[in-house]
């Protein structure tokens, strides 16, 4: 039963790898810089 896998495109790949990785560093950013203004001394 032979089972033939779709194989995307490469660049498709790629920009989707680039948007989640970008997303992922974003919201580390967001995050560390909200707590940042919170746990800054006034």
């Amino acid at each position: 039963m032979p089972h033939k896998a779709e194989a995307r495109p490469l660049g498709r790949r790629l920009i989707w790898f680039a948007v989640l990785w970008l997303g992922g560093v974003g919201a580390v950013t967001v995050i560390s810089f909200g707590l940042r203004l919170w746990l800054a001394p006034k």
